[in-house]
């Protein structure tokens, strides 16, 4: 990973300690928006289903247009909790193109 800041911070996310865990969380999640592309890459190299829940999340919260087509592809995932932060984050973009992906995914039944 080229940011050697998102790099330890995601180390720190896979710590059995719960302190190292949550400061590399809150670290990402203040600079969400700065490191989108890493963290959407990170979330693709992730095996861990806890981890890969937290990564979208903070994709979420980022708010980055740039997010759109990740979050998108993540509306017909098997996993509710991966579907609920695609869903949250493309309400928080809150553009034409966000809610044409919503409408779309309820159309085809991925999405209530």
């Amino acid at each position: 990973m080229a940011n050697q800041r998102v790099a330890r911070a995601l180390e720190s996310m896979r710590s059995p300690d719960p302190a190292l865990r949550a400061q590399g969380f809150d670290f990402l999640r203040e600079h969400a928006d700065a490191y989108v592309e890493e963290i959407v890459v990170a979330f693709g190299q992730e095996r861990d289903d806890d981890l890969r829940c937290l990564l979208l999340e903070l994709v979420a919260e980022a708010r980055s247009p740039d997010a759109l087509a990740f979050l998108a592809d993540q509306l017909d995932n098997d996993d509710e909790s991966l579907r609920f932060w695609a869903i949250r984050g493309l309400e928080m973009l809150d553009s034409a193109p966000a809610r044409q992906a919503l409408h779309r995914a309820r159309v085809n039944g991925w999405i209530a």
